[in-house]
């Protein structure tokens, strides 16, 4: 190997290492866990945040639903579902803001009612 073909070997190294300290990022995650406690299935359960939404067809009684997810931009977290007896429920949670990482757990409860239990960092 010539020194010349050696210093270019050296230089795509050391070109390909900075190259992946400048993209290396941070990616901000939620990890939210939805718990069924209302005593009844549930179904067309969706969690809608800024930019985005997930759910489920239909959760057990007693049962968990889990989902990763990344905010974009801000705005409140709206949970919504259709109860056993047919009528759908709609309940607003906390804000989310862009950047924010950690858990959430919500808990459903009967009467159309639910608990936020948010751990975010940074706060909203």
């Amino acid at each position: 190997m010539s020194r010349r073909t050696g210093f270019r070997s050296h230089l795509h190294a050391a070109t390909l290492l900075s190259a992946s300290f400048i993209s290396a990022c941070h990616s901000y995650h939620i990890d939210a866990t939805i718990e069924n406690r209302t005593g009844a299935p549930i179904q067309l359960l969706e969690a809608d945040y800024p930019s985005a939404s997930f759910g489920i067809d239909s959760l057990a009684p007693d049962a968990s639903f889990h989902y990763r997810f990344q905010v974009r931009g801000s705005g409140p977290l709206k949970v919504s579902y259709t109860a056993a007896n047919g009528q759908t429920v709609q309940i607003s949670g906390p804000m989310l803001v862009e950047r924010q990482q950690g858990h959430l757990e919500i808990v459903l409860e009967p009467g159309g009612k639910a608990e936020f239990h948010p751990q975010l960092t940074p706060p909203a």
